[in-house]
């Protein structure tokens, strides 16, 4: 495993340690999973170069523009939660009182 590949590897398992170990926040989790999104698009924009085809250089894109509606999509939901409830702490947020 060259450094590079390791680097992105090892970007992507903190991320998801991040997201499954430090859930205080619903903050957070939306910056681990960013994390992770940009982890990923860096390697697959990496992939793309290496194999110098035209195929794959729609892939990263297309990943970009997932990672953006999820980013929105989070950030609306942080701001309806912290209205609701006031806080973005994921132990006050219970699917049974809604």
């Amino acid at each position: 495993m060259t450094p590079v590949h390791f680097s992105f590897s090892s970007a992507f398992i903190l991320g998801l340690m991040g997201l499954a170990f430090h859930r205080s926040h619903l903050l957070s989790a939306l910056l681990c999973l960013e994390g992770m999104m940009l982890s990923l698009f860096i390697a697959l924009a990496l992939w793309a170069l290496q194999f110098e085809t035209t195929s794959f250089s729609t892939a990263p894109m297309l990943l970009l523009a997932f990672s953006a509606c999820e980013a929105s999509a989070g950030l609306a939901l942080l701001v309806a939660t912290a209205r609701t409830h006031g806080t973005d702490r994921l132990q006050n947020l219970n699917l049974l009182q809604c």
